[in-house]
C-alpha cells in the first residue's frame, strides 16, 4: 500500500506542469477509478507506475525523467503541509541532513502509522561528497530519490549536487542502490581529539544506557535501567529486550534511530503474548521470521514493557556498543506500569516534561485525528458527488454533441476549433408525407405520440448503422454518415438505413463535401453546413412518397457494390 500524500504530489505535479485536463486524460487512459486522493488514506502501489507509464507514452517523455522531476517537485509540495519546517532544522548542513534522513521518516511515521519507509546510510564521507546507500522494498523509485535530494540541496542548503549511480540491484522484494553524491561538503571535518568523560558522569547523563560487548553480553547499564531491571547486567541483549540484534549490522547503522523494548514485571497476559510470539518466530524462522507488522502487534499487547528509543554508539575505549536510550512514556499510567518514577528520568532532556504533558497531548491528538478523519470522509463524499455530476453532464453533452467533438472543446476551450471539413459524406433528410394533413385530423397528443413512435424507431436505426443524428424539426429527421466519424462506406450505410426507414417516410440523400462545427454558446449544437446539405434539403421537398430519392453521385457509389437496384426519376428542378 501507498499513502495518498505521494499520489497527491503526482497529481499536482501533472496539473501544474501539463494542466488539469491532461491529468483527467491520463487518469482515463490508465483506467483509474480515483481522480484525487486523501493524503492519509492508503492506495494501491500500482497507481504511480501505471500513471508514469501512461504519462511517458502520451507526453513523449522518458519515464525516469518524469520520476526525477516528480521527486524534485515533491520537496516544494511538502511545504503545503508544513513539512518544510522539519526539513530545514533536520541538519545544520547538508551532510547532517543526509545522515538524519531515516530520522525524518521516523517523524513522518507519527502521522502515517502504516508507513514502511526506505533506509538511507551514509559512508565514505569526504570534503567532496558522500556515498549514500538507499534501500527500499519498492522498485523504480531511485530517480525519485535523486530528484528529491538534488532539490533539497538547492532549496535548503544552496548547494548543487551531482549524483552518480555506483551500483543498482532491483529484485521483486528489494531495491539496493549505492550512489555517490558530489558536492562541496563544508560540514565535513576530521575527527577531533577525544574529550575524556568519567564513566560515572556518563551514566548519570544517560540513565537508560545499555553497554554490550561483541558477544552481545550486557556489561553495564545506567541507573534508570538498573531500577527497572535490577538483574539485567550479565544477560544477553536479546534475553532482556525484545530484539534480535547482531553486532556487525548494528555497527553499520549507528546513524539510525533504534527502538527496543525491555520486558519486565509480566503478568499472565504478558507471558502468554511472549509465548505466542516466540512460537511464531520459531515456526517461521526457516522462512525469514515473522513479519515486522505482526511482530509489533504482538509486542503492543504487552502492558508491562519499557520502550526505549535512541542511538547505538561504538565506544572504542571499551570495544563495546552503548545504546543511548530514552524511555517512551506516553503518560503517568505507562510510567507506573514500567515501575519507574519521575526522578528516574534524565534531567537533561524532555523526558519528564513529556510524561507530565502526555495525557493532555494525547487527548488533543485524538480530537485532531478524529476531526481530520471526519473532514477526509466529507471530502471523499464531495468528490464522489462531483464525479457523479460530471458523468451526468458528460452524458447530457454527448447527447447534444458527438463525444470526440465535445472532448476537443474541453481540451482547446473554444468551439471555433471544432470546425472540420469532410470531403466525402452522406446527408439524409426525411419527413412524414402529408404531415400537415394528418396533424389537422388528430389531437396534439396523438401528433406527439406519432412522432415519438417514428423517431424512437429511427433512433434505434442510428445506433444500429452508427450514423449521427443531427436534428429533428417537426416531422423532419436529419442524419449523416461519415460525420464526425470518417468512413468510406457512408453511402452504403445510409442506403441500408434508408431502406429500413422507407416503410415510414420518404428519404433523400446526396454525397459530397460537408463542413461541420459547434454553433452557439448558451445551447451549443453540432451543425452541418455546405451545398450538399442545402441540396439534400431541397431534394427532400421534391421527393416522391415512399421512395428513396438519391443523387447521381450517390448512385455511382452504390453501383460499385453491385447489390443495389435503382431506377431513374426523370428530370426534377431542385435549384
Amino acid at each position: 500500500t501507498m499513502y495518498g500524500l505521494l499520489l497527491e504530489g503526482l497529481r499536482n505535479f501533472v496539473k501544474e506542469n501539463y494542466g488539469e485536463d491532461m491529468w483527467h486524460f491520463l487518469v482515463r487512459k490508465a483506467n483509474l477509478e480515483v481522480k484525487s486522493f486523501s493524503t492519509h488514506e492508503v492506495y494501491s502501489e500500482t497507481i504511480i507506475p501505471r500513471m508514469v507509464d501512461t504519462a511517458s507514452k502520451n507526453l513523449n517523455i522518458d519515464a525516469e525523467t518524469l520520476i526525477y522531476a516528480n521527486g524534485a517537485y515533491f520537496v516544494s509540495y511538502l511545504s503545503q503541509f508544513g513539512y518544510d519546517g522539519i526539513m530545514r532544522v533536520l541538519g545544520r548542513n547538508l551532510r547532517d541532513f543526509l545522515n538524519g534522513l531515516d530520522n525524518l521518516h521516523e517523524y513522518l511515521r507519527m502521522s502515517y502509522k502504516k508507513l514502511k519507509p526506505p533506509s538511507f546510510f551514509c559512508m565514505n564521507e569526504s570534503s567532496t561528497g558522500i556515498t549514500l546507500q538507499y534501500r527500499t522494498r519498492r522498485q523504480g523509485y531511485t530517480p525519485y530519490v535523486q530528484g528529491m535530494i538534488t532539490e533539497i540541496g538547492k532549496i535548503f542548503y544552496q548547494t548543487k549536487i551531482t549524483i552518480t549511480i555506483i551500483s543498482l540491484e532491483e529484485t521483486s522484494e528489494m531495491t539496493n542502490c549505492i550512489m555517490r553524491l558530489h558536492f562541496s561538503n563544508l560540514g565535513f571535518k576530521k575527527l577531533q581529539d577525544d574529550f575524556p568523560v568519567r564513566s560515572e558522569v556518563f551514566f548519570e547523563v544517560f540513565p537508560f544506557n545499555i553497554v554490550f560487548n561483541r558477544g552481545l553480553v550486557i556489561s553495564e547499564v545506567g541507573d534508570g535501567m538498573l531500577n527497572a531491571l535490577p538483574d539485567i547486567v550479565g544477560k544477553m541483549v536479546n534475553e532482556g529486550v525484545s530484539a534480535q540484534p547482531a553486532y556487525d549490522p548494528v555497527m553499520l547503522h549507528t546513524n539510525n534511530v533504534f527502538e527496543i523494548m525491555a520486558i519486565q514485571k509480566m503478568d499472565e497476559k504478558d507471558l502468554e503474548a511472549i509465548r505466542l510470539l516466540m512460537e511464531e518466530k520459531k515456526r517461521k524462522g526457516s522462512s525469514g521470521g515473522t513479519s515486522q507488522e505482526n511482530y509489533k502487534k504482538s509486542l503492543s499487547s504487552i502492558s508491562g514493557a519499557l520502550r526505549l528509543r535512541g542511538q547505538m554508539k561504538y565506544m572504542e575505549g571499551w570495544d563495546a556498543i552503548v545504546f543511548l536510550g530514552t524511555p517512551q512514556l506516553q503518560d503517568v499510567d505507562t510510567m507506573q506500569k514500567a515501575g519507574l518514577f519521575v526522578n528516574d528520568l534524565s534531567m537533561h532532556d524532555s523526558s519528564r516534561d513529556m510524561v507530565l504533558a502526555g495525557e493532555q497531548q494525547q487527548a488533543e491528538l485524538k480530537l485532531a485525528l478524529q476531526q481530520q478523519e471526519e473532514k477526509s470522509k466529507r471530502f471523499q463524499e464531495a468528490l464522489k458527488k462531483l464525479d457523479e455530476e460530471r458523468k451526468r453532464s458528460d452524458e447530457l453533452l454527448y447527447q447534444m454533441i458527438p463525444k470526440q467533438v465535445a472532448d476537443k472543446i474541453r481540451t482547446d476551450g473554444s468551439s471555433a476549433n471544432t470546425c472540420s471539413t469532410f470531403e466525402d459524406a452522406t446527408v439524409q433528410f426525411s419527413d412524414v408525407c402529408g404531415f400537415k394533413d394528418i396533424a389537422n385530423l388528430i389531437t396534439p397528443t396523438q401528433v406527439v405520440a406519432l412522432l415519438n413512435t417514428i423517431y424512437a424507431c429511427f433512433d434505434e436505426l442510428t445506433e444500429k448503422h452508427r450514423v449521427y443524428k443531427v436534428e429533428t424539426v417537426n416531422d423532419v429527421y436529419m442524419v449523416a454518415s461519415g460525420i464526425p466519424t470518417v468512413t468510406k462506406y457512408h453511402a452504403a450505410i445510409m442506403a441500408e438505413m434508408a431502406m429500413e426507414m422507407v416503410a415510414a417516410v420518404a428519404s433523400i440523400v446526396d454525397p459530397g463535401t460537408v463542413i461541420s462545427g459547434v454553433v452557439g454558446l448558451k445551447l451549443p449544437r453540432y451543425c452541418l453546413f455546405g451545398d450538399v446539405v442545402n441540396t439534400a434539403s431541397r431534394m427532400e421537398s421534391n421527393s416522391a412518397s415512399q421512395k428513396i430519392h438519391i443523387s447521381e453521385a450517390t448512385k455511382a457509389r452504390l453501383d460499385a457494390y453491385k447489390v443495389y437496384q435503382t431506377s431513374p426519376r426523370g428530370e426534377v428542378e431542385i435549384k
